[in-house]
Formats: C-alpha cells, structure tokens, sequence
C-alpha cells in the first residue's frame, strides 16, 4: 500500500530531473511563423498569423533529444490578417478582447510518442478559458547552423473550436452557415535556438 502512494511522487521527482538535465532551446522569431485559417461566408478561408510569441522547448540529449518540456505565450494583440479594420474587431470584445485578455497561453504537461512524431499534451489558456489540448508535432534536429548555434525545428498543425473558449460572435447566413466559421486551422512552423550554458543553468 505503502508503495503505491510513493508513485506519483517518485514520477514527479523523475520528471523534474529530467527537465533539469535537459538542453532548454528557446523561439527564433525571425524564422518562426504561427498562422491560422477560419471559414468565411462558408466558400472561402481568411488566413492570418499573431506577430508577437514566445515559446521555449526543453529536450533531453540524454533520451535522444525527446521533449521533455514546453511552453508558449502569444499576444492576442499581435493578430495580423494583413487588413487593418479586420484585425481591430478581432482585438476587440467581439473576438480576443485583447486588452481584458493579452494572451494566450499553453503549458505541456507531457509528451507521448506517435510513430514518427510528438504529441503535446496540456492546458491551452484562450479568451479565459482552460482546455486540455493534444498537439501533434514533428521535430527535427537539432543541427549546427554556420554561425555556430544549435537549433532545432518544429511543425503542427491542429484544428480548435473557437466557440469552445467563449469566441462565439458571428452571423448567420440565410443560406445557412455562419460568416465567420467556428473551425480555427493552427498551423506552426518554428525554429528554436539552443540557450548558452550560463542561460540554461537561469532557467
């Protein structure tokens, strides 16, 4: 009996030095790019991307450079579709309400391995609302870039429900169908730079 309570606690403990002994790898911004896609008037799709992130990934070369552990911050008022008058109302309490909610967040609390790829599994924090998401990734790397920095590369893309974190505004169509569709297309595609030694033992 006694053993059984001793689990959880021996996991956690594993779990942290896991993250400890990890390399911590942190976004390029420069070459990193989070872009969505939603239905409008039900023909068509409007894409945009948020500007302004930050995400650090930290893998363990112990486990072959298996994630161990990842978070990520957007700015829901760096949304960007490339037309002023849009990315206003998407600011406003129509949409992100940016300003009573500046960001969203996700924190993994754990990775499972699916054939030849990740899945990241944790809370994902929008609009006030805190959901368990699953984001399937690929990750590669890590490589040596010709300026002497390490990096590695992830791809995802995954599908979320706007209306399921409190993004319900839209209009309805007389021929059925919503103007603004409730299906979100996420599609990351980032680079992430292994931090120097000093920085890792900060962090």
């Amino acid at each position: 009996m006694k053993t059984s309570f001793l689990l959880p606690a021996v996991a956690v403990v594993a779990f942290a030095a896991a993250t400890q002994a990890a390399d911590l790898y942190r976004l390029d911004p420069v070459h990193s790019t989070l872009g969505f896609a939603v239905d409008h008037l039900v023909i068509s799709k409007v894409h945009g991307r948020f500007k302004s992130w930050e995400a650090t990934l930290s893998l363990d070369p112990a486990a072959g450079n298996a994630p161990v552990a990842a978070h990520a911050v957007i700015q829901t008022a760096s949304v960007d579709t490339a037309v002023e008058a849009r990315d206003k109302d998407l600011r406003s309490p129509n949409f992100f309400d940016a300003e009573k909610f500046p960001e969203i967040r996700f924190d993994c609390s754990r990775f499972e391995k699916e054939g030849g790829r990740y899945v990241a599994v944790g809370n994902f924090t929008m609009h006030g609302v805190t959901k368990e998401i699953r984001l399937p990734f690929t990750l590669k790397g890590p490589i040596q870039d010709p300026w002497g920095k390490t990096r590695v590369a992830l791809e995802a893309r995954m599908t979320l429900n706007r209306r399921d974190y409190g993004l319900t505004y839209s209009k309805a169509l007389e021929t059925g169908g919503l103007v603004v569709g409730n299906e979100v297309f996420l599609e990351i595609n980032a680079e992430a730079v292994k931090e120097p030694a000093a920085k890792q033992r900060l962090d």
